[in-house]
């Protein structure tokens, strides 16, 4: 059984040991922090991890923040504050959002936030996604006219002068994507972003995008941001498996949870109040309210006995096996209480604990590790 599309050909590219280059630690500050070493990864409850973003010389926490969903209608501004804050100061140095989150409000909201806390500019990083802008026909999309005046919008309701990451939310097949490439390469020649990426392009328009960039002399996309998690793997694992090591390509996963699936919340039924019960989340109801959705819980029952083993939370188990591929620079953490994210950042802690015995074990339980390349020998 597979965890998404069903695409196979390729060995899932899993994290062998701990001590992967390119990963540093760092102490636990308010702003400012710096890497105290290259050497073995070590994971401590005072500590976060700081993971190079793809082939670049960007370091990003290893947990990020992101306010889809939250943001500007399930949260009030407080709310947001206090999240962010302790983000901030459990070491988070990203935070994720897009033009399309409650349609500009998520960002207003951020920036509302980042005017008040005044963190050092160099301390953070924040992130806009194009494409779903408003509902004229220039209001979406990946055209050159709407990632200029888009990106322009972006910045005035984060109150940034520039994004550091900034994404194609998805492709769009109306417009040449050599379009979208020049145009990118715009805004960062004009000093609006400083990287650019994409968020659930196939391989073949990351290739084409690559190569574009490649003859034209541009910059190409440095990241992706795809969903990834214990039940949503063959994309991820499979598909991309080529361009991690083919272009350096970094990755800022979301979804890690499943929408929450993987917490355990919807073992007993439905709870009132959640992020599936709210219309933003009607495109994902099949993974709540279907045949497919009653496997997945059951499987999450059956995690229940290793998380209870470890001794933490079905949510940190989640988050650390995300965590534990190589190839995710940064795991996107969503909450509405900062009891949850207080909560995540055990996940830290988990993924030190996370030997071959365990993750095979969860193995077992998921039985969808994407299939390797058939031997037709």
């Amino acid at each position: 059984m597979l965890g998404s599309e069903g695409g196979v050909g390729a060995v899932a590219y899993r994290a062998k040991s701990r001590a992967r280059p390119g990963f540093r630690s760092s102490e636990r500050s308010g702003c400012g922090r710096q890497s105290l070493s290259s050497g073995p990864l070590v994971r401590r409850s005072t500590t976060i991890e700081y993971r190079y973003l793809g082939n670049s010389g960007l370091q990003v926490s290893a947990l990020s923040f992101g306010a889809w969903v939250t943001f500007g209608q399930q949260i009030d501004d407080d709310t947001a504050r206090a999240l962010m804050r302790r983000a901030y100061d459990g070491g988070v140095n990203f935070f994720d959002n897009a033009e399309v989150y409650a349609a500009g409000k998520a960002e207003e909201a951020m920036g509302r936030v980042l005017a008040k806390e005044q963190w050092p500019r160099d301390s953070y990083c924040v992130s806009t996604k194009l494409f779903w802008g408003g509902d004229g026909p220039n209001q979406r999309g990946l055209s050159r006219k709407h990632i200029v005046e888009g990106t322009d919008k972006a910045l005035r309701r984060l109150q940034v002068d520039y994004v550091d990451l900034i994404f194609c939310h998805r492709p769009d097949v109306n417009t040449p994507i050599e379009e979208t490439v020049r145009a990118m390469n715009h805004v960062i020649d004009q000093g609006k972003a400083f990287y650019w990426g994409t968020s659930e392009w196939s391989a073949q328009e990351l290739t084409e995008a690559h190569e574009i960039a490649r003859r034209e002399r541009l910059i190409p996309p440095l990241m992706e941001q795809p969903q990834y998690n214990m039940f949503w793997r063959d994309r991820f694992e499979v598909e991309y498996a080529p361009l991690y090591e083919r272009y350096g390509l970094g990755t800022t996963i979301w979804s890690p949870l499943a929408g929450g699936l993987l917490t355990g919340k919807y073992n007993d039924g439905m709870p009132d109040g959640t992020r599936a019960t709210m219309p933003e989340m009607e495109p994902f109801k099949e993974r709540f309210v279907s045949d497919r959705a009653s496997r997945n819980i059951e499987k999450v029952r059956q995690l229940v006995p290793i998380a209870e083993e470890l001794e933490y939370s079905l949510a940190q188990l989640a988050l650390a096996w995300c965590l534990e591929n190589e190839h995710v620079s940064t795991v996107i953490m969503g909450a509405s209480r900062v009891e949850q994210l207080d909560d995540n950042f055990g996940a830290l802690e988990v993924a030190a604990r996370l030997d071959d015995d365990v993750m095979e074990r969860i193995e077992e339980v998921l039985d969808n590790r994407p299939a390797g390349a058939p031997d037709f020998r």
